[in-house]
């Protein structure tokens, strides 16, 4: 049996991760930043996790939290390390978008991952057993208009990943990056307005309908399909048609995918590059 380590267990694809993984009779660790919604998790969860209050953007609280948790490991349990934490961010264009906005979701999206990564690898080095999970995005399958801060963190994920597999081949350590479309989770209302003034309240609330009435798959479905991908040691797992749909397009237009898509959410949307 396995020992799980989520992020972000709050909520979203978290929640359900940490839920169906404790189902299943795995040790379960479950982080977030919130404890309330934690809680609420492990609840759902029959009380069964082992639950941290966990800010995956502060690294002394990340070191702090290897140090107290390493020592209590098993090795005959193998270590999943799932990265999922991860916020949004309503800016618009990168010309509008304050840094500061950009390097708070970085320090989150990208930052977290690679820090959660060096605090639990040299376990994992030591045992030569585990895995790292990193939930990217179709966001770091192809870049998107307005959403430079995300798809620079997804991207990042992704390449992150790809070196991690290759620098652990031939040992025991394995490296799963997902990649979903989208899922009906609270992410995209629960986007932070950026501070540029380019997205308004009435924009932010017309954009997470949007997003709602888009999103086709579940949490629960999207935790079922990472965690078979986990069993399988796959190296790359998409979820949802629109992810399959994207990877395609972006392998058979390495470039021209950026006209293609741009098209394709005008026409969705209803909308022209007019504020």
């Amino acid at each position: 049996m396995n020992t799980l380590l989520i992020t972000g267990a709050g909520s979203g694809i978290g929640r359900e991760l940490a839920r169906q993984a404790a189902l299943t009779g795995a040790t379960v660790m479950a982080t977030d930043i919130n404890e309330a919604t934690l809680a609420e998790t492990n609840q759902l969860a029959g009380g069964k996790l082992q639950t941290h209050r966990l800010d995956v953007a502060d690294a002394a609280a990340i070191e702090a939290f290897a140090a107290m948790i390493i020592p209590t490991l098993h090795p005959e349990k193998p270590l999943i390390l799932i990265n999922n934490a991860g916020v949004a961010l309503g800016s618009g264009p990168f010309a509008t978008t304050d840094l500061a906005d950009f390097e708070w979701l970085l320090n989150i999206n990208l930052w977290g991952v690679i820090r959660m990564t060096k605090a639990f690898l040299p376990y994992m080095q030591q045992h030569n057993r585990g895995q790292i999970v990193n939930i990217s995005s179709v966001f770091g399958l192809a870049g998107v208009e307005n959403q430079s801060a995300y798809c620079t963190a997804k991207f990042g994920v992704r390449g992150f990943s790809d070196v991690l597999r290759m620098e652990l081949l031939g040992t025991g350590i394995s490296v799963t990056c997902v990649h979903p479309g989208g899922i009906k989770t609270n992410i995209a209302a629960a986007a932070r307005i950026g501070k540029g003034g380019f997205v308004t309240e009435t924009m932010h609330k017309q954009g997470a309908a949007s997003f709602a009435a888009a999103a086709k798959t579940t949490p629960a479905r999207a935790a079922e399909i990472i965690l078979a991908g986990v069993a399988r040691r796959k190296a790359r797992v998409l979820i949802g048609n629109d992810a399959r749909q994207i990877e395609w397009i972006t392998r058979l237009f390495p470039t021209r995918y950026v006209s293609i898509i741009k098209s394709q959410i005008q026409k969705a949307f209803n909308f022209s590059d007019e504020r």
